[in-house]
């Protein structure tokens, strides 16, 4: 297929917006009510990106599959960008909640299924001691504070173009050699290039380089990136990084939020990583707001050896409805019942078929982008190379093609995440939703080809 023609990707653009517009009447004005209460009519802002002039409203959710107010159903691929892997309510996530939710939601102090949790965590993961937080951003949050109290250092190092959540330290990026605060970076408290380091995935010398000074208390990272599209790391370069954190007494958090889609013990526990602290949250409580971190019995002993009671709860560290009841009972359910090794058994399977369809719709059509996969996790990127940095996988996003892309997915009844083209399995996908997409995929690339 030849170079996309810009003006024939606007016009199927206007009228893939058009039959949108058309079909959503109860969605369009719900958001024009929203509107006069909600900024922008959403109630997060970024729920604003979804590629119709509106996002559809949704009026219930079960398994693999959502329908909105205006009757349309979908077969959703999105998953809440992870948050919902775990399909939407299953059943054993629902009773759990619906049991706990008559037994009191929020205490202040511990239950049995804290404690049920925590030793589930430690068999997966295996780092002795956990805490709990509501999100992953927490999460990574808490870690970085303790690391900078462990070592006394001021900086962390992070990936260029990742993603941890609304860590104020990790909207950074590089240009030209520059640390500069990242395109869209709202209000940052202090220009990132004081907090942070930053360096491409994969770049074993840059990342010594970086460690030499002595500042760094601690390297945030994916495993593999996931937020800029899916980036392997090269072979031999965790055991680098790991061999190398460790050379300049740098502690290692290793963020699993989304790359728990490699399996029940995220890619650590498939690739045998030995991080200091692993962050895990998102689809941990099915949907339900949870997330924890974990730690190695040296960063527990640190911890320890620096605790003061009398200012524990204004350290920096907790959140009132953190560790709470309903979520840690939500976790419990979903961690033995649903995200299962049976689950990712079936799930990533299904990942190789939705990939091998896009690529032989790729190879049909004869469109230089490629397919990437991380377990059950996969996606489309607009490049023939496959990325090994951030900036290699951000230079191949086309923004106006990305759209076209997900709205005529939308307008046939499939969704995808809206920040990039990845597709996630839940335990309720099926080779029908699937083969779906691949349909969908190759009519559009036929519309594209005119």
């Amino acid at each position: 297929m030849p170079a996309i023609d810009r003006d024939r990707l606007q016009s199927l653009m206007e009228t893939e917006k058009h039959k949108f517009v058309q079909a959503r009447p109860k969605s369009r004005a719900l958001f024009e009510r929203a509107r006069k209460s909600l900024l922008g009519g959403v109630p997060m802002n970024w729920m604003a990106k979804w590629a119709g002039a509106f996002p559809p409203f949704v009026s219930e959710a079960h398994g693999a599959e959502f329908v909105d107010v205006d009757g349309h159903r979908y077969i959703d691929f999105c998953l809440g960008d992870t948050g919902a892997m775990t399909g939407h309510s299953p059943a054993a996530t629902v009773a759990a909640a619906q049991q706990q939710l008559t037994r009191g939601i929020t205490l202040m102090l511990p239950t049995e299924d804290a404690v049920r949790v925590g030793e589930e965590l430690q068999r997966r993961f295996r780092l002795p001691y956990w805490q709990f937080a509501l999100s992953a951003t927490d999460a990574n949050r808490f870690s970085i504070r303790l690391a900078r109290q462990i070592t006394g250092r001021p900086k962390i190092l992070v990936f260029n173009w990742c993603y941890h959540g609304t860590v104020d330290e990790t909207f950074i990026t590089l240009q030209n050699g520059d640390l500069i605060p990242r395109h869209g970076n709202i209000g940052p408290p202090v220009d990132p290039a004081i907090t942070t380091k930053v360096v491409e995935f994969n770049d074993a010398e840059a990342f010594e380089n970086a460690l030499q000074a002595g500042d760094v208390a601690c390297v945030l990272a994916e495993p593999a990136l996931t937020n800029i599209g899916i980036v392997h790391p090269d072979p031999g370069f965790h055991e680098k990084m790991r061999a190398l954190t460790r050379k300049y007494k740098t502690l290692l958090i290793i963020d699993e939020t989304h790359t728990i889609c490699a399996g029940p013990g995220g890619y650590s526990a498939e690739n045998n990583l030995e991080p200091d602290f692993l962050v895990f949250g998102k689809p941990i409580g099915g949907g339900i707001p949870g997330a924890a971190y974990g730690f190695t019995q040296s960063v527990a002993d640190a911890i320890v050896a620096r605790e003061n009671l009398e200012d524990c709860d204004v350290g920096g560290i907790g959140g009132t409805l953190a560790g709470n009841a309903l979520s840690l009972a939500s976790m419990r359910a979903t961690l033995a019942n649903v995200l299962t090794q049976q689950a990712f058994d079936k799930m990533i399977p299904l990942a190789e078929r939705w990939a091998a369809g896009v690529e032989q719709a790729i190879a049909e059509f004869n469109v230089p982008w490629h397919v990437s996969r991380l377990g059950c996790r996969a996606e489309y990127l607009f490049s023939r190379d496959r990325p090994r940095n951030g900036t290699e996988a951000h230079d191949a996003m086309d923004f106006d093609l990305e759209r076209f892309m997900h709205l005529h997915a939308m307008n046939r009844g499939i969704l995808l995440t809206p920040f990039h083209n990845m597709a996630l399995m839940s335990p309720a996908t099926t080779q029908a939703h699937v083969d779906r997409h691949t349909t969908v995929f190759s009519e559009a690339l036929n519309a594209l080809a005119g």
